[in-house]
């Protein structure tokens, strides 16, 4: 696995530089479609799962986006597009990005979620751009959802091994978990009527694989594993001294997504 990151780390150095075609820092960040160059070296399986015999509810799965890596190029957009068969116009996880010009102004956009990729740059920033980066969003699997509470019929619900789930079957349609939800990522699918969110692929991590999202990005920009082995990557990352934070802290949900190297500005 060591071998593998260090091939990664290398990769996206050379990545970025095709990407960036000689942007320089405060330039718009011009990224590839989405689902060009994907790395097929990426691990598929979660790290330390294989042989491993313990039950689902004995472990903690986390969450890990380094906004410090992430380019834009919105393959995790196109895996979770294609795993899931999403509506269009609706997205299960997105890709913001964020534009910073030289008077602190602050631009926030994510055309088609970010699912081709930021290769047109902004022309309305109105002072040169001192900085741009992007910053993935999805379900953060929170350990107190607002959803669960809110929902009159039971169809937004907790997992034994911690996941929060939608009973489509049960699901009315009413939207509450939609307007509870701090973090807005929820939607009513317009073909069920019914709510959907990201699920981390839960059916594929109960076969010990990583979510689709994480298994293609091409930076390394996604992590996935359980909290409660100490040789997962994801406990060492938020164990070690790193800037490490999650989104809204302050609505009390205690998020399972953590984010490595968030910016003051994201919202």
């Amino acid at each position: 696995m060591t071998e593998i990151k260090k091939e990664i780390k290398k990769d996206r150095r050379a990545f970025i530089k095709n990407v960036l075609s000689g942007a320089i820092a405060g330039s718009l960040l011009m990224v590839i479609p989405a689902g060009a160059a994907l790395d097929q070296r990426l691990p598929e399986q979660i790290p330390g799962m294989r042989g491993d015999d313990s039950p689902f509810t004995k472990k903690k799965f986390a969450f890990i986006v380094d906004v410090t890596a992430c380019i834009g190029c919105g393959s995790c957009c196109v895996a979770d597009k294609n795993e899931y068969n999403v509506p269009d116009r609706n997205y299960r996880t997105w890709v913001e990005r964020y534009i910073i010009d030289d008077h602190d102004g602050v631009f926030v956009d994510s055309p088609n979620g970010g699912l081709d990729g930021y290769t047109k740059p902004r022309t309305d920033i109105p002072y040169p751009v001192r900085d741009t980066f992007f910053v993935p969003k999805l379900c953060n699997m929170c350990e107190k959802p607002s959803c669960v509470q809110v929902c009159p019929v039971g169809a937004t619900y907790i997992t034994e091994d911690g996941f929060i789930l939608v009973d489509k079957s049960r699901c009315v349609g009413c939207g509450y978990c939609i307007q509870a939800c701090p973090y807005s990522v929820r939607f009513l699918n317009p073909i069920s009527r019914t709510a959907e969110k990201c699920t981390w692929c839960y059916h594929r991590v109960r076969q010990g694989l990583l979510p689709a999202c994480v298994s293609v990005c091409p930076v390394y920009a996604r992590r996935f594993g359980d909290l409660n082995d100490k040789n997962s990557e994801v406990y060492k990352i938020l164990h070690e001294p790193h800037v490490i934070s999650v989104l809204k802290p302050g609505m009390g949900n205690q998020p399972a997504l953590h984010y490595l190297g968030l910016r003051r500005e994201v919202v």
